[in-house]
């Protein structure tokens, strides 16, 4: 019969891996990659994410983590509420430009495809897998990024034949 522990270790009593060897290893793991968007009063911002996951499904819920580094990833936060548009893998130079590859303002990133509005007025991309309309029901910060919380208030699908994933930091299509 096993023995149950009384001991309490402190997360701050073991050593932290390099940042470096965590990236290492994370690079392979497979994540989806995604657009997330807002616009509001404090403005409209767009940026490709890939630290996105389902939270709960009742209330439907998602989590999405930002970098800090970035100042205007808290116009997600200023402005309550943001779109998590989920690439096709007809996406990846969308992705490139939402990266901030190619050094394009804004404006004229959201001008390289076609954007509607869903319930928040997020813009919601037209072709994406699926776009997951969300109210900020919450948030905070550890270390280097914003976690956000999302209640999902609406929701559009396509019929996209392919998913756009990164894995070992490169993309890679996925057939449907």
């Amino acid at each position: 019969m096993g023995k149950k522990s009384t001991d309490s270790v402190l997360i701050t009593d073991l050593p932290a891996v390099s940042p470096e060897r965590y990236r290492d290893a994370m690079s392979h793991f497979a994540g989806a990659v995604h657009i997330l968007t807002t616009r509001g009063g404090a403005g409209v911002r767009g940026t490709t994410v890939s630290a996105c996951c389902s939270l709960s499904d009742n209330p439907p819920t998602l989590l999405v983590c930002l970098m800090k580094q970035h100042g205007s990833n808290r116009l997600f936060i200023e402005n309550g509420h943001f779109c998590i548009n989920t690439l096709g893998g007809q996406h990846q130079k969308l992705s490139d430009i939402f990266a901030g590859r190619g050094d394009l303002t804004q404006e004229k990133r959201f001008a390289k495809a076609d954007w509607k509005e869903l319930k928040t007025g997020s813009p919601v991309l037209q072709g994406a897998l699926a776009s997951f309309d969300c109210r900020l029901v919450g948030w905070h910060e550890h270390a280097t990024h914003y976690i956000l919380y999302g209640r999902v208030v609406d929701i559009q699908r396509n019929n996209a034949k392919e998913a756009l994933l990164y894995l070992n930091r490169g993309y890679h299509r996925l057939a449907l």
